[in-house]
């Protein structure tokens, strides 16, 4: 069934021209980047985004570390786009990812894991709504 997935590409990873190398691994896995941006998040917009958070201990420094430089904001397309985005994102901690997965290729810590992906279908209508408009997105 083919479905959309939302995607950050996060600071750690732009301020280190990782951008492309993680779009790669993302089409190699069969998944189509059917919408993209650079911006620079802003309080605001991280603060709604990560709203579930807002209770835990690291919300405020996860809120700095969004808004700390450009993310790279993505709509993906493809079968089951929602589990083979968290598949190929691997593991939040990448000393326990996968083999060639984004996070153990690229992510320096749990903290600075480089890429967010929806969790569920449902969530990801919601993030790119967020982020994007229906015609922003060419399928």
């Amino acid at each position: 069934m083919t479905e959309r997935t939302f995607s950050i590409i996060k600071p750690d990873a732009t301020e280190r021209n990782l951008t492309g190398k993680v779009n790669a691994v993302i089409e190699d896995a069969g998944l189509r980047i059917v919408a993209q941006r650079r911006i620079k998040m802003t309080r605001d917009q991280a603060e709604k985004f990560y709203e579930i958070h807002k209770e835990r201990p690291f919300f405020g420094e996860l809120v700095d570390f969004m808004t700390s430089g450009p993310v790279v904001v993505q709509v993906l397309e493809g079968d089951n786009a929602v589990a083979r985005y968290r598949e190929v994102m691997g593991a939040t901690n990448p000393e326990q990812a996968a083999e060639g997965t984004i996070r153990k290729l690229y992510a320096r810590n749990v903290g600075e894991n480089s890429v967010h992906g929806s969790d569920s279908a449902d969530n990801a209508k919601i993030e790119i709504a967020q982020f994007f408009t229906d015609d922003q997105i060419v399928g």
